[in-house]
Formats: structure tokens, C-alpha cells, sequence
């Protein structure tokens, strides 16, 4: 299917709803005050009368609901305060997966030097990005990119989720259309269409509004499309040099929210989905904790016969630092009433800790991870066995993650190696890589060097066995290896006795 033809809408009306929602994810995501007041309403003017538009209908009485969506009364400055732990989510997520690389294995010895030297330029950077991007807007695209100017190698780039407009068939990426805008002028908006399908990129420069694609125009008229013209065909395709789709698609996690809509029910689920009302409380919770910081605020309220004239015109002060008075017959008799006033209200901390321990706990949990992934909950874990209990919902988060990312990163590992060969040739075979992610919890050095003393000393275990507990990540030769070492020092490295007479 070529690129769309015609002034159609754009995006396409069966794709708005998902783009509103992850719209709304990704403000959240932004922590940014004023774009979650511009979201709900709140800094629309809408709520001049903010009880009645709480019990209005349709779009307006919902986001009026949320405390968000509250306005701030006319002349008073804005006291909402955003706690930006969906910020904290997201990233925690990309940290789980991607605190270090994962390894990749091919069978050919140049296709390997040649993967290590792709990986080493930025990839983990860019999986990282990806990951936290991925769990934000529910999925995430990868696809290989290259540039001559700039490099002498593809690389992965990551596309978001809310510039790509997928078909899917039997849950599989059958083909993929991004898009951009370029450029933005007088009302009209210029676009960049780049279809991905097998074996090919299809590029399209389209002169439209903002509610429609508009006109399909040569590239050679922006400067931002003009290098892909001398590239493409005259039907506007490019050859990728890999036989499939070269994008593949990483979903964060299995839609609830459009499983019953054919076109977006293989979208992914975002970090976030179903939890904004408890953001919002937990937001409410602490702007209301520092409003009682504000009120409570010590004050002293004084007689008007206690002030000091600061001359005609000025009006009348009060020092409370002014330790004697002139003129004490001026002072009002302690009889009269007048006497200092001293206004303290309560700071309700252990209320509001409370409440906004108890939101985080089930914002966090909600979302599939555990508190002590973020830092709560109590004492710090020594083993690593301890870190793997506590933290056991985001262990199973990460894994559930992990199910949907090694198959995808190695189909683009996989595009990345033929692109590589098919552009920049090389001897470079293009194959499919075995992804392994490595361990995000590793076992303390003492506690490991403590537990294998004590196996040893038990004589419960050979040198071979502790060797491969202390090192979990050597192979076999570098587990003989120190084997070797070990005997060698220790003065054991002698024949089998009982095997000498054998060898004679």
C-alpha cells in the first residue's frame, strides 16, 4: 500500500483516540505545571464558577472534576504544586532494562566485530531512551538510520509512538507510516510521510493544515526532505537491503484499554494507564500539605494603640523586635482588652506524610513495581537474594518487559546488519542475534566471597563450582583458566595418583 493520497485528515480519525491518550501520558510524563492546567482545564478560565462547571456534563464537567482542573480564583497566585513521580516511573522502568547492556551473540567471527562496533556507538544510550519513551506513550519503534555526512555506520534510532501510524496483522508489524512536521508557517504545515515496508522506505512531502494532510508535493521543496530526493526512485521508494520490515515495534505491556479495537488493540499499554486520578490526588495531597505550611505561619496581631505612626500619609507600624517602650502611659490598660494576639495554626504533617505515602504505594504498585525499587520502604537490602524478595513486582515487571524487548531488538539488530552490508558493504554476514539481558540485581562481593569460604572450608563444592559462582558471566575456557591459577597456587596442580600407573 503506497503512501495516502488526497486532503484526507491527519492523523487518521481511527488513530485520535490513542493519540489523546498517550497526549495526556505524556504530559504527565513532562511534570510540567502548566501544560496539566491547560490539560484539565484548570488555567482555561473555564471554572470562574468552578462548582458549576464540577456538575456540567460532557468534556467540560469531567476535567473539572479533576483537582487539576480547578481554577485558580482571580487574584491570587497559584499554589498547585506537581510531584513528578511519573517522571520517576518511566525512567525506573529504562533503568530495570538498560542499566547495562545486553549481550549479543552471532555464530560469524566478522559479524561479530562488526555488531560490537555498531553496539559501542550509542546503542544503550539510545535503548535507554527508547524504554522510558516506550513506557510512557504504551510502545515504542526501532529502526536502522544512516547518514554518510555524519558516520560511516548505521545506528538504531528510536520513533515514539505518537508519530507513527502502524499496521498490524496477526499481532506482527506488518508495515509502519511516520511522519513529522518540517515545518509550520501562515496556517500551513508541511509534513514528512516515510512508509516502512518490506524491503523498502517510501517518502512523501505533503503541504497541508493542521487538521488535514493536505496536497503530496516534490521533495526536492524543503530543505529538511531535499537530500531524499536524489536517494528514492521516482515512485519516491528506497531499497533498505533487508528482505522483511526493517522496524520493529516493542510493546510495553498488553492493551486494556483498546483490546476490543482491531486498530489499536496491538498498541501497548502505557507505565501510567489507569493511574492519573491517583497522580492527581497525590498532587492535591501535597499542594494541600504546603498550604498549611503557608497558614501556619506564626503571626501576632496587635491593638491599633500598640502601632508607631510613621508620619502623615504613612500609616503605623509594629516592631515585635523593640524590646522597650517610650511613653508606657500610651499603651492600653490590661483591663481594656487589647493585648497581643498570637495566631499559630496546626501543620498536619503526620497526616499528609501519611496520605501521600499510601498514593505513592499504590501508584507504584498499580503500576507494576515494587517501592524499594524507588527507595521506600524500609531498610536498604544487603544480599542480593533480599533485593530480589523485596522488589519482586518490579522483577516481574522487568521480566514481562523483557519478553516483548529481546525479540524485537534482535529483529532490529538484525535490520542494522543488513542495512550495514547492503550500504556500506563489508564482509559483515547479517543474521539474527541471540539477545541475553545480564542480571540487574548482582550479589554483594563480600556476602559472595563470605558464602564460597564457608562452602569451601565444608568441602561442599569444588573449585570449578566456585569459580563459576564468583564469576557468573565467564565461559568455560576462563573458568578453566582460573581453575588452573588456583591449583597452580594453592600447590595442587599435581597428576592423579591413582591414575599414574595408569599413564605408565
Amino acid at each position: 500500500m503506497p503512501l495516502p493520497t488526497g486532503n484526507i485528515p491527519w492523523p487518521p480519525k481511527d488513530l485520535r483516540p490513542a493519540l489523546e491518550s498517550m497526549a495526556r501520558w505524556d504530559t504527565w510524563w513532562s511534570g510540567d505545571p502548566d501544560r496539566l492546567e491547560q490539560l484539565y482545564g484548570g488555567g482555561s478560565g473555564i471554572g470562574l464558577d468552578a462548582k458549576r462547571y464540577q456538575f456540567a456534563g460532557g468534556v467540560v464537567g469531567r476535567v473539572a472534576r479533576w483537582w487539576w482542573g480547578t481554577p485558580t480564583a482571580p487574584g491570587e497566585r497559584r499554589t498547585k504544586l506537581h510531584v513528578p513521580i511519573a517522571g520517576d516511573i518511566c525512567s525506573g522502568s529504562a533503568d530495570l532494562l538498560f542499566s547495562e547492556p545486553p549481550k549479543m551473540t552471532v555464530t560469524d567471527d566478522s559479524t561479530t566485530k562488526r555488531l560490537d562496533t555498531l553496539v559501542d556507538d550509542g546503542m544503550l544510550a539510545t535503548l535507554q531512551t527508547a524504554a522510558e519513551v516506550g513506557a510512557v506513550l504504551g510502545g515504542v519503534y526501532l529502526r536502522p538510520v544512516y547518514d554518510k555526512d555524519i558516520t560511516d555506520q548505521p545506528w538504531l534510532d528510536a520513533v515514539h509512538a505518537d508519530r507513527a501510524l502502524p499496521e498490524f496483522r496477526w499481532g506482527r508489524l506488518a508495515a509502519v507510516t511516520f511522519w513529522q512536521i518540517v515545518h509550520e508557517e501562515d496556517g500551513l504545515v508541511w509534513r514528512h510521510l516515510e512508509r516502512h515496508e518490506p524491503g523498502g522506505i517510501q517518502h512523501g512531502l505533503y503541504l497541508g493544515t493542521k487538521e488535514k494532510l493536505g496536497r503530496a508535493v516534490p521533495l526536492e521543496d524543503h530543505p529538511k526532505t531535499a537530500e531524499f530526493a536524489a536517494l528514492v526512485d521516482d515512485e519516491g521508494w528506497l531499497e533498505t537491503g533487508f528482505a522483511r520490515l526493517d522496524v520493529a515495534h516493542v510493546p510495553n505491556a498488553n492493551s486494556r484499554r483498546w483490546r476490543c479495537e482491531p486498530d489499536l488493540a496491538d498498541l501497548g499499554r502505557s507505565d501510567l494507564d489507569g493511574v492519573e486520578p491517583l497522580m492527581d490526588a497525590l498532587d492535591e495531597t501535597y499542594a494541600s500539605w504546603m498550604r498549611d505550611i503557608r497558614l501556619g505561619k506564626g503571626r501576632i496581631v496587635v491593638p491599633d494603640s500598640y502601632l508607631q505612626s510613621n508620619g502623615p500619609g504613612r500609616g503605623a507600624s509594629w516592631n515585635p523586635d523593640q524590646e522597650a517602650f517610650a511613653g508606657i502611659n500610651m499603651l492600653a490598660r490590661a483591663d481594656s482588652g487589647q493585648q497581643l494576639t498570637v495566631a499559630q495554626f496546626a501543620i498536619r504533617v503526620a497526616e499528609h506524610q501519611g496520605t501521600a505515602e499510601d498514593l505513592v504505594n499504590q501508584i507504584l504498585r498499580s503500576a507494576g513495581y515494587s517501592a524499594q525499587t524507588f527507595g521506600l520502604g524500609g531498610d536498604v537490602a544487603v544480599t542480593a537474594t533480599e533485593v530480589v524478595s523485596k522488589e519482586r513486582r518490579s522483577m516481574t515487571t522487568r521480566g514481562r518487559k523483557i519478553l516483548r524487548w529481546r525479540p524485537a531488538l534482535a529483529h532490529a539488530t538484525e535490520a542494522l546488519l543488513a542495512v550495514d552490508k547492503h550500504v556500506f558493504g563489508g564482509s559483515a554476514i547479517p543474521q539474527r542475534p541471540i539477545i541475553e539481558f545480564e542480571d540487574s540485581v548482582q550479589e554483594d562481593p563480600l556476602t559472595l566471597a563470605n558464602t564460597t569460604d564457608v562452602l569451601r572450608r565444608a568441602q561442599a563444592a569444588s573449585t570449578d563450582t566456585l569459580v563459576r559462582m564468583t564469576h557468573p558471566d565467564w565461559d568455560d575456557a576462563a573458568v578453566q583458566a582460573e581453575v588452573a591459577r588456583i591449583q597452580q597456587e594453592n600447590g595442587t596442580a599435581v597428576p592423579d595418583p591413582t591414575r599414574i600407573g595408569a599413564m605408565a
